[in-house]
């Protein structure tokens, strides 16, 4: 795929930048909030073809000696059961798979903190957990009128009640399960207790999007506001930063409007020489570096306006489960307006559907049900495939890509036409209402067929070709193809069940 962005020039900007604002705080330490996704982050590497997705890994990693993590997450979302959409799993689990890479890549974590703690057994049992993993953990307790009750929250009752994490470490990275995990609230707190203790520390902010030196309204920055669109996030002008400097910045709302109390409480609890005082401007606590990388900017242009589209699907997922409100899609249009794009952008979503209508035509598919799932490959080149007797489409077109990607000739059967009937045979034995194979059926049939065939073997290395291409299906596919789809790394987007709805649109 063409290359928007460049990881190595990124890298050295950014790890510049942070070692630069780590010399303010010689006296103390910083405390760097880590917004977005420090581990695969697949929403950057989309807008960005080139970055990377766990380059703030390497980042953190080549940092060295001087560095620590604190992991945080609310106690709130772990009552609520909120799932990671990256990696699909409760924010339990993905709190433990997190501290698990951070141990494997020698990033040592100074401890969990759950933030908002207020006696839930299902914290209590949680932490429990965690202790007998060996891993320390600090309860943080709600306060009352947060954030806006100054002088409680810088009292006894506030943060001074709070848990402190002891550390020796210069640059002490703050990153949480997702948004409102409590991130800032424990940067403040620590920053707070260390004044205490005499320690001059402070804080800075390391967030990949909106990218404060890209126009407002530049896809990759409309791609973030479609990244939040459920959580109501939305990118403006720094006027702070305007007022002081007479320059364009580009923030978001919640930094915007956390900014004057975050200033004030600088003012009141950090010393007199500490350079987060001198802050004039959200975006003067960032270390953003992410333009620095960028190298072909149509590129980007393209990857972003892609991502936008893909959360229109994505949202319209989760708006028929219930899980957002219709001034989510709202939201959306009218991104998708600004961004120049509509529902039909992905030449993948067009080609599937017009091979869906020409079955419709010629009343092909499985017990009369048309569906058909398109993939474009890394060359631009679109692949179809429809479901049958024999496959359901998402098998279909994987295996017409892997053997495009091979170079095998497209009449080539891969797996013989009676091996897929005797699996079908047999799902029709454990009352399977589908006798056709899906994804993950197929892969382990063409497994099974790769023993002895050297095209099968080469076609099952294609598959890793795969990674980062855009696939869209007329269908909602089951779940355990999602995942697969998923672990290939590829971008679902989907017209879920078109039999039913009078407008595919919003499927």
């Amino acid at each position: 795929m063409e290359v928007g962005f460049s990881t190595e020039e990124y890298l050295k900007a950014q790890k510049k930048a942070i070692e630069e604002r780590l010399l303010k705080f010689s006296g103390g330490r910083l405390y760097l909030e880590f917004g977005g996704k420090l581990l695969d982050d697949f929403h950057a590497s989309r807008c960005l073809p080139g970055y990377e997705a766990n380059v703030k890994l390497e980042l953190l990693k080549s940092l060295g000696r001087k560095v620590g993590v604190i992991y945080c997450v609310s106690a709130k979302q772990l009552v609520e059961g909120k799932v990671n959409g990256n990696w699909d799993m409760r924010y339990d689990l993905s709190t433990l798979k997190s501290l698990q890479i951070l141990s494997e890549n020698k990033l040592p974590v100074l401890g969990v903190v759950i933030n908002r703690y207020e006696g839930e057994i299902e914290v209590d049992r949680f932490k429990k957990r965690l202790e007998r993993m060996g891993v320390k953990v600090y309860l943080r307790k709600e306060i009352k009128g947060y954030p806006a009750n100054l002088k409680l929250i810088l009292s006894k009752r506030g943060y001074g009640g709070d848990e402190y994490v002891e550390t020796n470490k210069d640059l002490v990275v703050v990153w949480g399960a997702g948004p409102g995990s409590g991130k800032l609230s424990t940067c403040l707190g620590q920053i707070y207790l260390d004044n205490k203790r005499g320690i001059d520390s402070g804080y800075a902010k390391f967030e990949t999007f909106p990218i404060w030196d890209l126009p407002l309204n530049h896809p990759v920055n409309l791609a973030y506001e479609a990244a939040t669109a459920d959580l109501g996030d939305f990118n403006l002008i720094d006027n702070f930063h305007r007022q002081a400097y007479e320059k364009k910045a580009v923030n978001y709302n919640r930094d915007m409007d956390a900014f004057p109390l975050i200033k004030e409480m600088f003012a009141k609890m950090t010393l007199s020489n500490n350079f987060s005082r001198s802050y004039k401007s959200p975006t003067d606590m960032g270390v953003n570096c992410m333009a620095e990388g960028i190298v072909n900017d149509k590129v980007v242009r393209m990857g972003s306006k892609k991502d936008v589209v893909l959360y229109w699907y994505r949202y319209g997922e989760e708006y028929k489960k219930g899980l957002v409100d219709k001034k989510v899609l709202d939201k959306m249009k009218e991104i998708m307006l600004k961004a120049g794009v509509d529902s039909q952008y992905l030449s993948t979503v067009v080609e599937a559907r017009r091979v869906r209508q020409e079955m419709i035509k010629k009343r092909l598919g499985e017990r009369g049900i048309s569906c058909a799932a398109c993939v474009e490959l890394p060359t631009g080149k679109l692949v179809y495939g429809k479901n049958s007797e024999l496959l359901h489409a998402e098998a279909a077109v994987v295996l017409n890509c892997i053997k495009e990607l091979s170079g095998i000739a497209d009449e080539y059967k891969l797996i013989s036409k009676s091996v897929i009937k005797q699996i079908g045979a047999f799902k029709k034995i454990i009352g399977d209402k589908s006798n056709s194979l899906d994804l993950s059926e197929t892969l382990l049939a063409l497994a099974v067929s790769s023993e002895k065939n050297l095209k099968v073997s080469r076609a099952i290395k294609s598959l890793q070709k795969l990674k980062g291409c855009y696939i869209h299906t007329t269908h909602k596919p089951s779940e355990p193809d999602e995942k697969i789809f998923r672990k290939l790394g590829m971008w679902l987007t989907t017209d879920g069940i078109v039999e039913k709805t009078k407008n595919p649109d919003l499927n």
